[in-house]
């Protein structure tokens, strides 16, 4: 068989797996984001409570590896309490608590980055501690903080090859079913390697010009 035949042949599972990992990427993000605001927020709380625990979520997080962190929902949560999760379900929860630790430490960098006289003026103009975060401080962050949550975006959408370990049918896992079938690790992978490599170079293309754009508030130049 040439290449170009297998190629033809594989590409059908190996397109359907870079759907699911583009599915999980895409969930897992939103979630994260979410996550990510309100642990941010947690952190820089007056509350002491509040900042241990996101203080505990976060370093664990970013103290451990996704593998194990993948193997231990997936396996150990559920057989310690006796229920069943589905690969993809568990793969979108620990890219999500991943994803999501990183991104409340980038939330607060930006958030300290905003001048703090910001804060100081919006307060003496008498709005409220919660309303100057939202309508003042967080707007801001927000366009601190576009280069680094795009670059999220795509550490996270390679960390879902590593979802492949507790069977979830993203990419990577589509293309170690097709090598153990026909044998032919170095070109499926080859293939594979190629698509992970259009995909993420197209998205931080897209992301640059999204992000130019956002941060001027103009159109591309």
């Amino acid at each position: 068989m040439s290449l170009y035949q297998l190629f033809l042949q594989s590409f059908p599972s190996l397109l359907k797996g870079l759907g699911v990992t583009i599915e999980l990427t895409v969930v897992s993000l939103i979630i994260a984001i979410v996550l990510g605001m309100v642990t941010c927020l947690f952190k820089i709380s007056r509350f002491k409570i509040l900042k241990a625990i996101a203080t505990i979520y976060v370093d664990i997080i970013r103290g451990t590896p996704l593998i194990i962190q993948a193997y231990f929902l997936f396996f150990g949560i559920t057989a310690v309490f006796k229920f069943t999760m589905g690969n993809f379900t568990a793969g979108i929860i620990v890219l999500s608590l991943n994803a999501g630790a990183y991104l409340s430490e980038i939330f607060r960098s930006g958030i300290n980055a905003v001048n703090k006289g910001q804060m100081e003026a919006a307060r003496s103009l008498g709005l409220p501690y919660s309303k100057a975060m939202t309508k003042v401080i967080i707007p801001q962050a927000i366009r601190i903080v576009i280069p680094s949550v795009a670059n999220q975006f795509i550490i996270t959408l390679k960390d879902t090859s590593i979802i492949s370990v507790i069977g979830a049918p993203e990419l990577m896992k589509a293309s170690t079913l097709i090598v153990s079938r026909n044998f032919k690790a170095f070109e499926i992978y080859g293939f594979t390697a190629v698509m992970y490599f259009v995909v993420i170079f197209s998205l931080t293309k897209i992301l640059g010009i999204l992000e130019r754009r956002l941060s001027n508030g103009k159109g591309s130049r």
